[in-house]
């Protein structure tokens, strides 16, 4: 197998697959002048001070001095093209063309709910309106699991959300708060949710109760803790038996893959992300798409020098205008803070060999594949169209995923160079982008697509495998996070605590 990679023809660097020595002899007979990591670059040919940087064929920034034939090209020698707002052009390619629906259906099992949505988890959901509570949430979420050990019936996880807001917030900060936790209600991974108030707080039960709209009260209560007259714990306990009592005998059924809503995310990212891991979530996105299932895609400032490409694959100009929204909007919030657009790449996404973020971005939309873009989300908003979605949320990880669970999606797909334990309030599934790191981090990672960059399977192989897993733990397989038990939200917060 090749041990390096050039990723399109018009390259002028290629990627180390595995770990390369100085001597070493590559690409037409080149000869390595320094040792060269995993996932990083190296010059195909020396480039002269300023020139451009290609890889994905594309420009991913300028080298800074000259840098000659086979030298390592990372972060201390090449700078982003990047800067400000821009103006953009509908300029539909290629890849707009609407997905063939195959004859071949595909079905996973299922909870079928009331309001017609599909979850692929049963579980009993506690949600504080307010940071106050959360002590009080945590203990009836051990106490109900303690109660119940042994005799769960269909309920497969029972689970307290503690955050720090609901309290002290203004303006936007306050409706995202409400917002996401109301979404929470609503979603159908939760066969049941008790909602937890304190009383005094300004996300005050009535005005949220309002937001949440109509829900079965036999599956969703509400309950103020100010107005409970003695033990509030052994109160929120008859609450949560009545819920557990409705939904622990639900059962599984067949439905069509066509109803799964799978969020796409990275984190921890190298310079393999690009090559295996998000390419391999691209084909899964295609696949489901093609079937008339969803896949969204988030981290807004990870698309920035990659947005073009975004924008010509939506299905048509209204959808584009909102795409232009979606990343001038999030630039402007840059701005406002004084925080530089374009400074993305973390010093773990370096240490894997990325540079720029428009090298970030190039490998981070491989994840979206290459349908068309056929929805745009407000942050906070839920899912309306069928096939690839782009959602409003920053690039952290635990943000963002749960951005993408509030938005509808029943598991987030998070690719990973580096690793990370975290889980999101849906099933959040691990790929690792290396197959040392799938080795070394097994109780982390669910899926190893690296086997790609091993030369031990082909794509078309992998894929196909992939999807297999997918409706398995659409189906009820647990990933590691909901095995380790981690299961946490965070809501994005963009202005003034009181």
């Amino acid at each position: 197998m090749s041990r390096y990679l050039r990723i399109n023809p018009a390259d002028n660097v290629a990627v180390a697959l595995t770990g390369l020595h100085a001597g070493e002899v590559v690409e037409s007979g080149l000869t390595l002048a320094e040792d060269i990591p995993a996932g990083h670059k190296f010059t195909l040919r020396p480039l002269a001070e300023g020139e451009n940087v290609i890889k994905y064929g594309f420009p991913i920034g300028h080298v800074t001095r000259n840098v000659g034939e086979g030298h390592l090209v990372d972060h201390s020698c090449i700078k982003t093209n990047l800067s400000g707002i821009l103006d953009y052009r509908y300029e539909p390619g290629s890849g707009s063309a609407a997905p063939q629906i195959p004859s071949q259906a595909r079905f996973f099992k299922g909870f079928r709910r009331a309001d017609g949505q599909v979850g692929v988890r049963n579980q009993i959901w506690i949600i504080p309106t307010v940071g106050c509570v959360n002590g009080i949430c945590n203990t009836l979420a051990q106490t109900l699991r303690d109660e119940k050990r042994g005799s769960m019936g269909s309920v497969d996880a029972i689970v307290a959300f503690p955050h720090n807001y609901g309290c002290s917030q203004l303006g936007e900060d306050h409706e995202n708060t409400r917002t996401i936790l109301a979404d929470m209600v609503h979603h159908p991974n939760a066969g049941g949710v008790l909602v937890v108030s304190l009383g005094c707080e300004n996300n005050q039960l009535d005005a949220f109760r309002k937001l949440v709209g109509d829900v079965d009260p036999g599956r969703v209560r509400m309950i103020r803790m100010q107005d409970v007259e003695g033990d509030e714990v052994e109160y929120g306990m008859q609450q949560l038996r009545g819920i557990f009592d409705a939904c622990s005998s639900d059962v599984r059924v067949d439905v069509p893959v066509s109803e799964l809503r799978i969020g796409l995310k990275c984190g921890g990212s190298d310079g393999l992300s690009g090559i295996t891991a998000n390419p391999l979530l691209g084909r899964f996105s295609d696949w489901l798409a093609a079937r008339g299932g969803t896949t969204v895609l988030t981290e807004v400032p990870e698309m920035f020098g990659a947005e073009t490409l975004l924008m010509n694959r939506c299905c048509d100009e209204a959808t584009f205008e909102r795409t232009v929204h979606l990343i001038n909007d999030f630039k402007e919030y840059f701005i406002r803070n004084e925080q530089p657009v374009y400074e993305n790449p973390s010093p773990g996404n370096k240490a894997g060999g990325i540079s720029t973020l428009e090298e970030k971005s190039l490998g981070c939309t491989q994840k979206s594949g290459s349908s068309p873009v056929m929805g745009v989300l407000r942050y906070g908003e839920r899912i309306r169209e069928h096939g690839l979605n782009l959602l409003s949320a920053p690039g952290n990880d635990l943000v963002a995923s749960t951005a993408l669970g509030a938005s509808g999606c029943q598991m987030v797909l998070f690719t990973t160079g580096r690793g990370t334990p975290f889980g999101s309030f849906v099933p959040t599934m691990k790929i690792s982008t290396n197959s040392a790191l799938a080795a070394r981090k097994y109780g982390w990672i669910d899926f190893n697509a690296g086997v790609l960059a091993d030369g031990d399977v082909s794509m078309d192989t992998l894929a196909g495998q992939f999807a297999d897993y997918v409706i398995a733990v659409a189906s009820g397989e647990p990933v590691r996070s909901e095995i380790n038990g981690c299961r946490e939200i965070a809501i994005f917060k963009t202005g003034v605590t009181l």
